[in-house]
């Protein structure tokens, strides 16, 4: 039986390098510049980004706005404390959660969240523990959301935030994301304006990011991971300009694996996106062929995780593994609120 090892995608990071808060400007952060091929680097910042892009290029970023989705509540019958993290909404008042500590979340649990502003019954248990959970309130549920819930920032990130917007990408549209994509945070208002008045074009898709994007991989062999489910939109406009850049000889660079995920799942073997909603579990790891995407501006991503082997996937395991051993040793800054690369 085929076998990739997870343990093949392991890298040593200290722990100072994970960046706890973002940088004052967005467009400050340091860029690396992986040359795919030839694992040739560079060493930049955020906002040289436009030395690398050229008339015709098409960009792709994710448009999913970050919901407040974190929520702390109480046991109606105990008063003990209870998390709650919005995961997937089911229909309007019903969601798929991640309750801590979750032994406690029985179904018929009641927990109650700002002294009884928003009530919440457990229905239902997935076969992961997720518990299903149908809210009661009265007013408008986004509204209350915004008053009682937090950021669900990565669990690596133990700094509190002090300006929400920060973890959100100028550019946010729709809401439905339990983190953020965070490849698209780098830019700012004025530097995607540069982009545009250089003849690049820029595309919006939409994937809310669910938390399984920070679920180890458990399995050894990573074939046997099972990958979480997310749900994705491409509009006809964006199909049509990915569809004509290629056509005309340019290069889609995708903002961020969530954007790299949603063109890849949306396109059919020929490389041809088409329009239209779905949910993806694509796993994109060493041995992908990519049909659509040609560079990637990504961050640095934890070890072992799926990301590291998207990206390896774009690379080359060797190139990659070198390029983070680079980082580490010129203190790059990883993870959420950390530095950039851009591999072309």
């Amino acid at each position: 039986m085929e076998q990739i090892l997870k343990s093949d995608y392991y890298y040593d990071l200290p722990e100072r390098l994970i960046a706890q808060d973002p940088l004052l400007k967005r467009s400050d952060s340091r860029l690396m510049v992986l040359d795919k091929k030839t694992g040739e680097m560079e060493h930049k910042h955020f906002y040289d980004i436009k030395q690398y892009l050229k008339p015709g290029d098409c960009l792709v970023l994710n448009n999913t706005k970050v919901i407040p989705a974190r929520l702390m509540g109480t046991r109606k019958d105990t008063g003990a404390v209870i998390e709650v993290l919005l995961l997937k909404r089911r229909d309007a008042d019903t969601w798929e959660t991640l309750v801590k500590p979750g032994k406690k979340a029985r179904i018929g649990q009641i927990i109650e969240f700002g002294n009884g502003l928003l009530t919440a019954e457990v229905i239902g248990i997935e076969d992961e523990g997720n518990r299903i959970i149908k809210f009661n309130y009265e007013g408008i549920f986004e509204e209350i959301l915004d008053k009682l819930g937090e950021m669900p920032l990565p669990p690596y990130i133990t700094h509190k935030l002090q300006d929400r917007n920060r973890y959100q990408t100028v550019y946010a549209k729709y809401e439905g994301s339990a983190a953020a994509p965070t490849a698209g945070l780098h830019f700012t208002n004025e530097l995607l304006d540069e982009i545009r008045e250089m003849g690049v074009k820029t595309v919006f898709v939409t994937l809310h990011v669910g938390l399984g994007t920070f679920r180890p991989v458990k399995e050894e062999n990573i074939l046997n991971h099972h990958m979480h489910s997310e749900f994705y939109q491409v509009t006809k406009e964006a199909a049509d300009e990915i569809n004509a850049t290629k056509k005309a000889g340019g290069r889609v660079i995708c903002v961020g694996t969530t954007s790299c995920r949603t063109i890849e799942s949306a396109s059919d073997e020929n490389g041809i996106v088409r329009a239209g909603s779905d949910n993806t579990e694509i796993f994109i790891y060493p041995g992908y062929k990519f049909k659509v995407l040609d560079c990637l501006i990504t961050n640095f991503h934890l070890p072992e995780s799926t990301l590291i082997m998207l990206v390896a996937a774009l690379t080359g395991r060797e190139n990659i593994l070198n390029a983070y051993k680079t980082a580490v040793s010129m203190d790059y800054r990883f993870f959420s609120f950390g530095d950039a690369m851009f591999i072309h």
